[in-house]
């Protein structure tokens, strides 16, 4: 296996192992979040009807998730992204130039 393919399987593993939780959790965040601030909502969080610990935990959540959703992204940015080439540098009558892209 070369670079590239075991780039492209760490990416589709981590997108299923860490992109599927994020979105689930931005999701379940923004829930909480939204019912939080409806008032007369009945809201039970851990035995606490607080409307504050309803928003606070949807919005650890929704950054929880963003985070989750960014480990995929960025790691297939690094191991799928063309490097740049590297080639022969040509002198001539004694300046160097850079290879041709």
């Amino acid at each position: 296996m070369d670079k590239k393919q075991i780039g492209l399987i760490a990416t589709v593993v981590t997108a299923l192992c860490c992109g599927l939780p994020g979105c689930f959790s931005l999701c379940l965040g923004a829930t909480f979040a939204i019912v939080g601030v409806i008032p007369n909502s009945n809201i039970d969080i851990a035995g606490s009807s607080d409307p504050k610990a309803a928003i606070g935990l949807g919005i650890f959540m929704l950054c929880g998730g963003i985070v989750f959703l960014v480990i995929p992204i960025v790691l297939a940015f690094f191991t799928l992204r063309k490097k740049p080439a590297e080639g022969p540098v040509e002198v001539i009558d004694g300046e160097v130039l850079p290879p041709a892209a």
